[in-house]
């Protein structure tokens, strides 16, 4: 082996290869490992910033692109994990844990699982959203309707922020 094989590393042995992948690949990653799940993804013509700061607005902005969900409450955040209360426009009640950082969240209950990701791309932010109802016990999402909620919610993310520029 010479040198450029191993990337330096003069053990004899060859290093595993890396990749970087951003938020909305990784959202799909994490899709591909949930049966039933479907990521919708779009491109949205306004900085990162702009774009994260209404999907990153759980008590707020969220409900009104994602309209299944009346009201969201953070009950508690400690670094990047939060806990929240949701209540459906349906008057169910649910109570997530998750992971809420720049440009990435994914939050589940018993019974849902919401994940939104954000990236800069080159003509706007790309975002992903997935979602749906769990099956306890099982890695997979109940597709009712799924993709076809996915595609409005991300249509009123859209004009959400557009409203807000």
């Amino acid at each position: 082996m010479t040198g450029d094989d191993t990337n330096g590393d003069t053990s004899g042995s060859v290093p595993w290869p890396t990749s970087d992948i951003d938020n909305v690949q990784r959202l799909h990653v994490m899709g591909a490992g949930v049966r039933g799940a479907h990521i919708v993804e779009r491109v949205i013509t306004a900085p990162l910033d702009e774009v994260w700061a209404v999907m990153s607005d759980l008590e707020g902005e969220f409900g009104r692109f994602q309209p299944d969900m009346r009201t969201v409450r953070v009950v508690r955040v400690e670094g990047d994990r939060v806990e929240a209360v949701a209540r459906s426009r349906y008057g169910l009640r649910a109570r997530f844990h998750g992971v809420l950082r720049p440009g990435w969240c994914w939050l589940q209950s018993r019974f849902l699982i919401i994940g939104m990701a954000a990236a800069p791309g080159p003509e706007g932010t790309r975002v992903a959203l997935t979602g749906g109802v769990r099956v306890p016990g099982r890695t997979a999402i109940v597709p009712f309707g799924a993709r076809r909620e996915l595609i409005g919610a991300a249509g009123r993310l859209e004009e959400r922020v557009r409203d807000r520029a």
